[in-house]
């Protein structure tokens, strides 16, 4: 199995050193370069080809959106997961519209930073539990009227969205309903296909439409 190469930009060098401590030892992850800003990462990029790259917002040359959209002009393959202590909803807006794959708050655990990881990796969106509330929180005041589809689903199937637009990960999905991981990725994979929709985020807007969860 291929590693998954990561770069990583932030102006801090503590913070930088201490994500290069907590990731060399995942087996699945190399860390191949680093950043102090917005326009390094954009050059090391360039150069090194990573799959990652994890980024904060604030920098002094170049900040996280812009340099996330610079990034996706050569390498629209490149996942970037924002990696930052803000949780604005707007700010989370702009960095997903500028073509980040995902938004993590900087005080997660290592877990939560690991489930992001593979999660973009596969070519989903990922957002931290806090965002994902704020965007949840965002999108209520404005929702629109729920989509029929939702009769289509199974039982199980209607669990498993319950609980994934909980913000719970596949794997807990799994623990939590006695299931193989598998099973519950195929039954996400369904019920995905069954209401059209194409990521977390979508999923989210989904239940609450339905009204499947409290916020």
């Amino acid at each position: 199995m291929n590693k998954t190469r990561i770069v990583i930009c932030d102006d801090h060098t503590l913070f930088v050193e201490g994500m290069k401590a907590m990731l060399r030892n995942e087996s699945s992850l190399e860390i191949v370069g680093e950043a102090r800003g917005g326009r390094q990462a954009v050059d090391l990029v360039k150069d090194l080809k990573p799959d990652v790259l994890l980024m904060d917002v604030s920098m002094p040359d170049m900040n996280g959106f812009d340099a996330t959209r610079h990034v996706h002009q050569f390498d629209p393959a490149l996942k970037v997961l924002i990696l930052t202590m803000h949780d604005d909803e707007e700010l989370v807006a702009r960095c997903l519209e500028a073509g980040a794959a995902g938004y993590i708050i900087k005080d997660a655990p290592l877990t939560q930073l690991l489930y992001a990881i593979e999660t973009i990796r596969k070519g989903e969106r990922y957002l931290s539990p806090i965002v994902l509330k704020k965007v949840v929180d965002g999108y209520v005041k404005s929702t629109g009227r729920p989509q029929s589809s939702y009769d289509r689903l199974s039982p199980r199937e209607r669990e498993v969205l319950k609980l994934l637009a909980e913000g719970f990960s596949v794997k807990e999905v799994a623990t939590r309903l006695n299931l193989s991981v598998k099973t519950v990725d195929a039954h996400k994979s369904n019920l995905m296909k069954k209401i059209d929709v194409h990521d977390r985020t979508e999923l989210v807007k989904y239940a609450i439409q339905k009204k499947l969860i409290a916020v």
